[in-house]
């Protein structure tokens, strides 16, 4: 993961620069407002922010709401004002946490571990879109889309699209796909029914021979993906 650290005290800065590189961080720095906001702009990959308040051109807190105007990547301020004032402020622009200086290194990376623990956690809870090819299935709201324009799946077209999903680049055999699929009346789907509705899903999500999303393995079933 690489870590932006803004701090202009080059000792701090060389400090926490060597201490997640230990860790196996990827370490980028700036010591101002203007250096840290030419990081932003042209690093698109940084996981995590590390922003002194006080800085010689500005403060952190400039840095922050540029930081939120593109997303959600954590911020843990890096402050020598312990009063609350100054704490407020930090999460108000939409820091995760704040530590007051001096500090110890491993509470620092306790509290990174932790911000990273609970944004993966939110992640998780929340991100349910999955994309395969062009298409993005959203598991919360039941709709497949392609190009921002919906996709209309049957029950069971939806039914067998979450099998594969489920099982997303394994093979499965038709024997276990049928055991899967049964209709709303309970009716066991037949081997002739299930070609079909295979045939029709790989349409529906725009496979092509050039492009297979649902490949089928001779002799044995199919394999999303």
């Amino acid at each position: 993961m690489k870590v932006l650290i803004v701090e202009d005290d080059e000792i701090i800065r060389d400090g926490l620069k060597f201490a997640l590189m230990q860790e196996d961080y990827d370490v980028i720095s700036a010591s101002n407002v203007s250096d840290a906001m030419e990081q932003i702009h042209h690093c698109q990959d940084i996981g995590f922010y590390l922003l002194d308040i006080m800085l010689p051109d500005g403060d952190g807190y400039q840095v922050c709401r540029e930081i939120r105007k593109y997303g959600n990547t954590p911020i843990l301020f890096l402050t020598a004002c312990e009063d609350e004032v100054h704490t407020v402020m930090a999460l108000e622009q939409g820091a995760d946490d704040y530590i007051s200086k001096p500090f110890r290194i491993r509470e620092l990376m306790a509290r990174m571990k932790a911000i990273l623990r609970r944004t993966s956690e939110a992640g998780a809870a929340t991100e349910k879109i999955i994309r395969v090819g062009n298409n993005q299935i959203n598991l919360q709201t039941g709709r497949v889309c392609s190009d921002k324009e919906e996709i209309i799946l049957t029950a069971m077209e939806y039914k067998l699209l979450l099998i594969f999903l489920n099982h997303r680049g394994q093979i499965l055999t038709r024997g276990q796909i049928l055991e899967s699929i049964w209709d709303e009346a309970g009716d066991f789907v037949n081997d002739n029914t299930l070609s079909v509705y295979v045939k029709r899903l790989r349409r529906k999500l725009g496979d092509t021979p050039e492009g297979q999303l649902i490949r089928t393995v001779r002799g044995t079933g199919y394999r999303m993906e």
